[in-house]
């Protein structure tokens, strides 16, 4: 077994970030659609979250934010003429379309792709997946710069393998990372990687939501499994409860995370729980490592009250100094049933032995939580020293974010304001001035 660690790859937050209410499912989103948003306050809150795990010792990175608005798909949809013109359109026939182009949820990063450390994999390389979104308009053209960052991020071809995402169309609905969570009994050991879906589109008789959508296919997990060289002793695929996707819970990782040998979940996470545990406990067998369930059952903590909280959208971390963090957003003390649950799982003796907290109201308005806004990635000594190394935060990289973000990023944006030109200049103005901070020249194709 080589040394590796897990890095968290955070978003960090665009300057278009506003409540546009565009994801249908995530209840969140919808709560706040067309309030007031604060691109500055919402930056700063995800940067200081990234320096203070840092400074724990966590290993930690970032992933640029998009650029914004999408001009490209504005004009594919039919808006002409200047950019002003296009925007002006745009707001003046079809405002939620513009919204779509200017959406900032690319910050969270769980969605950006599938990541499988070599230990795992067939060819021992690290295998990347973009994501391809396609269930809402507003996030199915991600795939196209997530997948040029991440080839940029990590370009070492002897390291690296970053594959297109899947074909963009209902049988290969994929979420990323979002529904994909890996076992092991350290993180540079051979794992178990768990993928759990909301519907099979090629057996209309299997289980599904009928209020919400489900995102991610059955059929999309297994393509990601076998482009990723995956060992069927080591891979488990399960079924999301279709009931709990109708209250809210849009991917697995708003009911369920898991870190190590710790399953962290709701007890309606699964179609099956009781399967579900059999195979894990099958699967990790094989690699001579025990299960962990921590079960939250509905009688302590109602789903309404996990989704409201984003008890589970959190980060579930192994301390460097031994020990497990739960890394959960302030929402967690607000809701009574959750503050109580927290306060004595910490003081049962079992794995998870801390809290950590957070201010992420700006994206918890948004509908994503800790767990949203990170993609772990599992990398050796060797592998890490491969990437691109101007994306670990260090104290040098904060303290030179911190000014751009106050230089280039508005305190307030409505929905008014998307029709609004400057904004767009400033967008772009921004992503150029990150490109020269991250030494990352081209990153983005603002053409």
């Amino acid at each position: 077994m080589r040394n590796a660690r897990e890095f968290n790859f955070d978003g960090l937050v665009g300057p278009s970030h506003n409540y546009a209410g565009l994801s249908f499912g995530n209840v969140a989103s919808f709560n706040n659609v067309r309030s007031a948003s604060n691109p500055r306050q919402a930056a700063l809150q995800g940067l200081a979250k990234m320096r203070a795990l840092a400074a724990r010792g966590f290993a930690q990175g970032l992933l640029p934010p998009q650029a914004r608005p999408n001009f490209r798909l504005l004009r594919r949809l039919g808006f002409s003429g200047t950019d002003a013109d296009v925007l002006a359109q745009a707001y003046r026939e079809s405002p939620v379309i513009l919204a779509c182009a200017y959406s900032a949820s690319p910050m969270w990063t769980a969605n950006a792709a599938t990541v499988s450390p070599s230990a795992d994999t067939a060819d021992g390389r690290v295998h990347f997946t973009a994501a391809n979104l396609n269930n809402k308009l507003h996030r199915a053209e991600e795939h196209v710069q997530a997948t040029r960052t991440l080839r940029a991020l990590f370009a070492n071809p002897d390291r690296f393998v970053v594959h297109d995402p899947l074909p963009s169309t209902p049988a290969f609905g994929d979420e990323g990372a979002a529904n994909h969570t890996r076992f092991a009994s350290a993180h540079g050991a051979s794992g178990v990687e768990f993928f759990v879906y909301g519907r099979v589109e090629f057996d209309p008789s299997a289980p599904a939501p009928v209020k919400y959508p489900a995102r991610q296919t059955l059929e999309a997990s297994q393509a990601v499994a076998r482009l990723h060289g995956l060992d069927a002793a080591r891979t488990v695929f399960a079924s999301q409860n279709p009931a709990v996707i109708d209250q809210g819970v849009f991917h697995n990782d708003v009911i369920a995370v898991g870190n190590g040998n710790v399953l962290f979940y709701h007890e309606q996470a699964f179609a099956d729980e009781a399967s579900t545990l059999d195979l894990l406990r099958r699967a990790l067998g094989v690699t001579g490592t025990d299960l962990r369930a921590v079960r939250v059952d509905t009688g302590v903590v109602p789903v309404a009250d996990a989704v409201a909280s984003y008890l589970f959208n959190s980060q579930l971390l192994s301390k460097p100094d031994g020990g497990m963090a739960l890394v959960v957003p302030h929402e967690c003390r607000e809701t009574a049933t959750v503050a109580r649950y927290l306060e004595q799982l910490v003081a049962s003796g079992g794995p998870i032995d801390e809290l950590i907290e957070f201010d992420l109201r700006q994206s918890m308005r948004n509908g994503g939580g800790p767990a949203c806004l990170r993609l772990r990635v599992v990398l050796t000594d060797e592998e890490a020293a491969a990437m691109h190394q101007g994306v670990l935060m260090t104290e040098d990289l904060y303290a030179r974010l911190v000014p751009w973000v106050e230089r280039h990023y508005r305190d307030r944006v409505e929905p008014k304001d998307l029709a609004d030109p400057q904004l767009a200049i400033e967008c772009a103005a921004a992503l150029e001035d990150l490109e020269r901070i991250l030494g990352l020249p081209g990153l983005y194709d603002l053409s």
